[in-house]
């Protein structure tokens, strides 16, 4: 393995620990979310690039689109439970209740 995809691929691991480890704020949560698809566009154009083939060009495009989209959403939901909840901690956060 090189030492690009090693450092992308340990950039994705730790993005997954911060998500499993750290879920004190939806925020945090997010970045994280955010930090892992980035290293996965990041992996995606290196490999595309590396192979040298136009047919996996779009892809990485692709994975950038939905990363665009689930960061706006996220800060959608970030600001619906700022203003219903007062805080953005999860703990607080019980989707039992209306």
């Amino acid at each position: 393995m090189s030492l690009p995809l090693f450092s992308f691929a340990s950039a994705f691991v730790l993005g997954l620990t911060g998500l499993a480890f750290h879920r004190t704020h939806l925020l945090s949560a997010l970045l994280c979310l955010e930090g892992m698809m980035l290293s996965l566009f990041i992996t995606m154009a290196l490999w595309t690039l590396q192979l040298e083939s136009t047919t996996l060009s779009t892809a990485p495009m692709l994975l950038l689109t939905f990363s665009a989209c689930e960061a706006s959403v996220g800060l959608a939901l970030l600001v619906a439970t700022a203003r219903t909840h007062g805080t953005d901690n999860l703990q607080n956060l019980n989707l039992l209740q209306c």
